[in-house]
């Protein structure tokens, strides 16, 4: 059993863990996992399915509750063969993993969101984000990367 005492990583190595974590997971379920060289395109791997679909995953890490985000400038929710995998740490436990498609964020709510940050003095660039709350956290439930997988590997292009 690995560690679980995730105050031990400093917010890279645990963004790091949750990525080869994400892979195995993809790859645990015959999936072939192919990684890019180089991380300037919100792409952190592409998987391949059984039928010959390539989807573009983007991994974002959290420990407990917060948020998240995605610069919209590297997160095209138009893209139907880009998803999110989330990875929420909690302290002697091994993460929750969440599989969520691009497509969530067209009709944004107060979990999943689209920020503009267009109003004068906002400087941020525009991105999509999910607020995770302990109250709201249920509401994750069904990407849960267990059941949204299954759908995953059923679809087709």
């Amino acid at each position: 059993m690995p560690n679980t005492d995730w105050t031990k990583l400093n917010r890279l190595q645990l963004g790091r863990y949750a990525e080869y974590f994400a892979k195995m997971e993809f790859a645990s379920y015959g999936l072939e996992v192919y990684t890019t060289e180089v991380d300037d395109r919100g792409i952190d791997f592409v998987v391949r399915d059984n039928h010959g679909r390539f989807c573009e995953i983007q991994v974002k890490s959290l420990r407990g509750t917060g948020y998240v985000f995605m610069q919209k400038s590297k997160f095209d929710i138009t893209n139907k063969n880009l998803y999110l995998t989330l990875l929420l740490f909690h302290s002697g436990k091994m993460p929750d993993v969440f599989l969520i498609p691009s497509a969530v964020w067209e009709i944004p709510d107060k979990i999943f969101v689209d920020k503009n940050y267009d109003k004068e003095g906002q400087k941020s660039a525009p991105e999509y984000g999910i607020n995770i709350s302990r109250k709201n956290y249920f509401q994750l439930e069904g990407y849960r990367f267990e059941d949204s997988i299954q759908d995953f590997l059923k679809k087709k292009e």
